[in-house]
């Protein structure tokens, strides 16, 4: 059990400092500071690679307790675990989990608000590098006739 407490809190360890990633990429998002945006990138990777360590060491955790109860790998969960173990103990390892599953969820929520922003200020470089370049956005105007970007036939190939 105290192996699964310890993971449980390397795990914790490793979604806080993720979630403090996430939220200092979206500030840099916000901040349109292109440098630290790549840096937080860098420090996700990191942490996802941490994190990829932390989850085989999770499905050993798993397969060991299953071979000890006899159970398949897929059929131990947390309660599974915890049916012998102290009330003190189980309690412990529940709020774990659950802050586990919180701060997961957080992150989340974080890195989906991030990519909406990406995308925003994405949208807002293509429209004006349009603009920069003279060339109009597809669509229609007032009166209902199309806008299209110049056709390539109407470009001097001599230029």
């Amino acid at each position: 059990m105290n192996e699964l407490l310890e993971h449980l809190d390397a795990q914790l360890a490793s979604s806080r400092r993720l979630l403090g990633v996430v939220l200092a990429q979206g500030e840099a998002i916000r901040r349109q500071d292109v440098e630290s945006v790549l840096a937080r990138l860098r420090d996700i990777q990191a942490e996802i690679a941490e994190r990829a360590k932390l989850e085989r060491e999770r499905d050993r955790l798993l397969a060991n307790a299953a071979a000890a109860l006899g159970l398949a790998p897929d059929a131990v969960d947390l309660e599974t675990l915890l049916q012998s173990e102290p009330a003190d103990v189980a309690a412990q390892a529940r709020a774990k989990s659950a802050e586990l599953r919180g701060l997961v969820a957080e992150i989340g929520r974080v890195h989906t608000q991030n990519r909406v922003l990406i995308r925003q200020e994405l949208a807002f470089v293509e429209h004006l590098m349009r603009a920069l370049a003279g060339m109009p956005q597809g669509g229609y105007t007032p009166n209902g006739v199309g806008t299209h970007a110049p056709s390539l036939a109407a470009v001097d190939a001599r230029a």
